[in-house]
């Protein structure tokens, strides 16, 4: 019964020949120390699957240092949030719940094992593969929205699900954390160079619905993260990959419009008159708004640009596609992973930032150091592209 209006809700009925599926429209609102849920209408829907959609998430902490957090805590809190409201949801990761933030999901439920079948949290080991097609199988058997975790350099162990829940235009959800050589100090098989380069492939490709057959998200903060998955749980399309990152990240300037990631990259800082377009996705965008700040003063305006999904960018209208990244404009680029994944925005008068090696073991910060991942090094490398 829905709360103070006297209906009752209709039933969730799963049969043979007809099924009654939810939409859950829910707001967040946290400050760290708590959540508050409210407006929470439920209604049938004719057909299809069930949609969550994420309305609002607000997550701040202000003190005179800044707000950093991992990128991949964030959907801790909200698997939390998603949980407390549906037992129609099951995640797993494969064996390493702690280190992608799924545990956070775990908490409010229990383990699947030879005992109990009645659990919402699969621990599947290291079975990425496995992992992957058990959450396909519950999937098409209808009723349920499913997500996976595991570090990002371990999705190419998966690479035959994720195709082929493209193939069936499946809405599961693919969680990959630590995204960058700056997982380095776990070992030199950790880091994924060339994986985001792989998975913005099938990004291009598209279904037989003529959709994008994996959406891929790479968010630049805390905020963007909530935008991402609130995309993720309306896709009921197709997969949906969201890469995270594994270090903290500097939120970004509080007047970005978090909303205009559905366009798949939008303006993050801007200057008017810019003499040069600053482009990235996931933690490197960070990077390049301390860089424009520096490059200030050079003498250099800056644009700086987050694009968390090209694949979605692509598909918007040519003037929007003009407005964020005008044809005559000097585009930079920066990515943690291979120069590839920039080279078809930045155009023939562009340049990109990337890896062109991979293996090296270290503390980020050292590795950041060492391979120029920071603002001092992005600024020599902007300035003598402009040169």
């Amino acid at each position: 019964r829905t709360k103070g209006s006297g209906r009752k809700m209709r039933p969730l009925c799963l049969t043979a020949d007809g099924l009654y599926y939810l939409r859950i429209v829910f707001h967040i609102e946290t400050d760290l120390r708590g959540a508050k849920l409210a407006e929470i209408p439920v209604c049938p829907l004719s057909a299809g699957y069930i949609e969550i959609i994420v309305i609002h998430g607000i997550m701040r902490r202000r003190n005179h240092n800044g707000f950093r957090i991992q990128i991949c805590d964030l959907p801790r809190r909200l698997h939390i949030r998603i949980k407390s409201l549906l037992n129609l949801m099951f995640l797993s990761s494969a064996d390493l719940c702690n280190s992608d933030k799924t545990d956070g999901f775990l908490k409010h439920t229990t383990e699947i094992s030879r005992t109990n079948f009645g659990g919402g949290f699969l621990q599947a080991g290291v079975s990425e593969l496995t992992m992957a097609c058990v959450c396909i199988g519950m999937t098409l058997h209808g009723g349920i929205i499913t997500a996976m975790g595991t570090f990002f350099v371990f999705s190419d162990y998966m690479k035959p699900a994720i195709r082929m829940a493209a193939l069936m235009e499946l809405p599961v959800k693919f969680v990959w954390t630590h995204d960058a050589f700056r997982v380095g100090e776990d070992g030199p098989t950790h880091e994924p160079v060339e994986q985001e380069a792989q998975i913005r492939l099938m990004e291009k490709l598209k279904n037989h619905s003529g959709r994008d057959s994996v959406r891929v998200l790479r968010p630049c903060d805390v905020n963007a993260v909530t935008e991402c998955w609130r995309m993720a749980m309306e896709n009921m399309d197709t997969p949906t990959a969201l890469i995270f990152s594994r270090q903290n990240v500097k939120s970004l300037p509080g007047h970005v419009d978090y909303s205009q990631a559905r366009k798949g990259a939008y303006i993050v800082e801007d200057a008017e008159n810019f003499d040069v377009i600053l482009l990235a996705s996931g933690s490197e965008v960070s990077t390049l708004i301390d860089t424009a700040e520096l490059l200030k003063a050079d003498g250099i305006k800056s644009r700086v640009v987050s694009c968390p999904s090209d694949g979605l960018f692509r598909r918007q209208d040519k003037a929007y596609q003009e407005q964020v990244l005008p044809a005559d404009a000097r585009i930079f680029a920066l990515t943690a992973g291979l120069p590839v994944i920039f080279e078809g925005l930045v155009g023939a008068h562009g340049h990109v930032y990337g890896l062109e090696s991979f293996g090296f073991s270290a503390p980020y910060k050292v590795l950041d150091e060492k391979l120029g991942y920071t603002p001092e090094n992005i600024r020599k490398e902007v300035l003598a592209f402009l040169k």
